[in-house]
């Protein structure tokens, strides 16, 4: 029988390597919740389909890397812990493809195009458009009025 020493070492090396890795990351996603949830009463989230969005967008393990499940998780025990709200906004709700000022939704809307631009004259960055539209859609499940 033919031993290999030298690759069990090298392969326990590389899983102490990614234990390691791993623990890190579940750190900065506990000190990240710990702080929104000190800051704030209520958060509102979308409920993204992180598999999908690896094979659809082809971001690969990339999508997968963020553990954007695991700060989900954490986000939602410890603001249920500390009395508070997380908010889960449907997947399909077309937060970037809405206008934020008139409510108007485009069609379509490819990822490329970084700055949103409305018939309206409104202009935002993207992503800073899809969270206001996230916020009133928070804010309208939680019935207040803006």
């Amino acid at each position: 029988m033919l031993t290999r020493p030298n690759y069990y070492k090298q392969r326990r090396k590389i899983a102490i390597l990614h234990e390691r890795i791993a623990n890190q990351r579940k750190d900065f996603l506990h000190k990240q919740s710990r702080q929104i949830t000190n800051a704030y009463d209520c958060v509102a989230v979308e409920d993204l389909n992180m598999k999908a969005m690896s094979q659809a967008l082809n971001f690969g393990k990339s999508v997968f890397d963020n553990g954007w499940g695991y700060f989900t998780a954490f986000l939602a025990y410890k603001l249920q812990d500390s009395g508070k709200y997380l908010i889960k906004i449907d997947k399909w709700f077309p937060s970037s493809k809405t206008c934020s000022a008139c409510d108007k939704v485009k069609k379509e809307l490819p990822l490329s195009e970084r700055t949103y631009t409305c018939d309206c004259g409104n202009t935002l960055d993207r992503d800073k458009n899809a969270a206001i539209n996230i916020r009133a859609e928070a804010w309208r499940i939680l019935g207040i009025v803006a």
